[in-house]
C-alpha cells in the first residue's frame, strides 16, 4: 500500500452530522451518496494537518464520474465526512497521476 492509499478494513459505514447533512449539496452540489461513492472507487488519501483530530483528504471519483475531494476522519469505526466538493485542478492532476 502506498502513502496515498488507506486500508478501510474495519470501517463500518458512514457517520453524518445531522446539522450538516445537506451542507455539501447546498454549497457544492454534491450529494451525500456521491461523497460515499468515492470511498468505494479506491480514492487517494492525503493527510490533512488539523490539530484536534486526524483528518485526511480523499480524492476520488463518484459513480457518475465526478472527481471529488472529501475531508474526513474515522470515528468509532465509521467514516465521518466533514466536507466534500469538486476537486481542484491540482487535485485532479494528483489523482490522474496516481491512477
Amino acid at each position: 500500500m502506498s502513502d496515498l492509499e488507506m486500508d478501510f478494513t474495519g470501517v463500518d459505514g458512514f457517520d453524518w452530522d445531522e446539522g450538516n447533512i445537506n451542507k455539501n449539496l447546498l454549497k457544492h452540489n454534491v450529494t451525500n451518496a456521491e461523497a460515499e461513492e468515492i470511498f468505494k472507487n479506491y480514492p487517494i488519501i492525503v493527510p490533512s494537518y488539523y490539530t484536534e483530530e486526524n483528518r485526511f483528504l480523499a480524492i476520488g471519483v463518484s459513480f457518475n464520474s465526478k472527481i471529488l475531494t472529501a475531508v474526513f476522519t474515522i470515528r468509532k469505526n465509521k467514516i465521518r465526512i466533514i466536507s466534500v466538493r469538486p476537486a481542484s485542478k491540482k487535485e485532479i492532476n494528483e489523482y490522474d497521476n496516481f491512477k
